[in-house]
């Protein structure tokens, strides 16, 4: 989508806020509320001026907790609203198709939440939606996004560990172990398309394939150790159908050979570490948690003779300062997305967020990559 074409262009140039109403704002500690909600509000150039649930009266409370006037209880009231230029679809996977198709159909640019759709057809669908429309579009891939990623990106190619020999991540995807909380059944549900293949491992792949570059070659494997988990509330056994082991193989650009390994629930040890081997120098990224796009990221690199040490992300790349990369890791990957596109928005060219093509071309690469053997 070429961005200058956008109706959102000309009130980003200008200086104009861009009006947000997000769909799935809720008041009782949703994903757009901790994630969407503080971004937003920490990047100049958004305003939030609409939302909307799953009912108005769930609207009007959480618009009152959130300061949002306009409240909505249906996402084509939202989609509607002359106030509103960006959509944000921030709900549960199986709805995201029947949402963005409103949006679309309203004549409203959108960031939808990823996975984009609810396996690769419904991706596709949406991607031909957008196509051909005078809107831009973005798919929540916020990875890459991250200052840190950009940082190890531009160490990689300027060389510091020499030539890319090998890559490796292991990590964990937090549910899809052995408990499971009284609202987060749906992930253990293959059929709902939030699996730990489809959220930690295509987020993590998304954030590497910044770095390194799109996959030449890719066989993913996956497998059901557990087959039920405990609810936190019941203690009672919950079944599970999507699978908690997923590893992965293959070559990037270059003959690079890359493995990835993730499992279920939590370690005892580190749960997310992705080391870049070169003929120079390695570089070592490390999280508490498996979802790389919602991390504090800690990273270290050494060179020639010298060992690991820390490696502090400059300034330059921390396009978001009234964020803290700790404090507020779940809105802060989400808050430099938001930067990039407004960047896209006012200089044209080449996006630097991933749009629903994109995404679209993501779901395919895994879906396609996935073996039995």
């Amino acid at each position: 989508m070429n961005t200058a074409m956008s109706p959102l262009a000309e009130p980003a140039r200008s200086g104009k806020p861009i009006g947000v109403g997000i769909i799935g704002l809720g008041a009782d500690g949703s994903w757009a509320e901790r994630s969407h909600l503080p971004a937003l509000r920490a990047v100049p150039g958004y305003e939030l001026r609409a939302l909307s649930t799953s009912s108005k009266q769930s609207a009007e409370r959480s618009g009152h907790k959130h300061g949002v006037s306009r409240t909505f209880g249906t996402a084509a009231e939202l989609a509607a609203c002359d106030e509103v230029d960006l959509v944000v679809v921030a709900v549960k996977v199986p709805h995201h198709r029947e949402l963005v198709r409103t949006a679309l159909s309203a004549g409203k640019s959108v960031l939808c939440e990823w996975p984009l759709g609810n396996g690769l057809a419904e991706a596709e669908d949406m991607a031909r939606q957008a196509r051909g429309r005078v809107v831009p579009t973005v798919v929540g891939l916020q990875a890459r996004s991250h200052p840190a990623l950009a940082y190890v990106r531009d160490l990689v190619a300027d060389g510091y560990v020499g030539e890319v020999l090998s890559t490796t991540v292991v990590g964990s995807g937090g549910a899809w172990g052995a408990i499971v909380g009284p609202g987060d059944h749906h992930v253990l549900d293959a059929a709902n398309g939030t699996t730990l293949l489809t959220v930690s491992f295509a987020h993590t792949l998304d954030g590497l394939a910044s770095v390194l570059g799109e996959p030449e070659d890719l066989r993913i494997h996956l497998a059901s150790r557990r087959t039920s988990a405990v609810d936190t509330g019941s203690g009672r056994p919950v079944p599970m159908t999507a699978a908690d082991q997923v590893v992965a193989w293959g070559r990037l650009p270059g003959g690079v050979v890359a493995t990835f390994h993730y499992r279920g629930g939590m370690s005892r040890g580190v749960n997310f570490r992705w080391e870049i081997n070169g003929t120079e120098g390695d570089l070592v990224i490390t999280a508490p948690i498996g979802h790389l796009q919602l991390s504090p990221i800690t990273l270290e690199g050494g060179r020639g003779t010298a060992g690991l040490a820390p490696l502090t992300v400059p300034d330059s790349y921390v396009r978001v300062p009234r964020l803290d990369p700790h404090a507020d890791a779940p809105a802060y990957a989400v808050a430099h997305a938001y930067q990039r596109f407004l960047d896209d928005l006012r200089e044209g060219g080449t996006p630097g967020v991933p749009d629903f093509a994109h995404g679209a071309a993501r779901h395919r690469g895994i879906e396609s990559a996935i073996t039995t053997d």
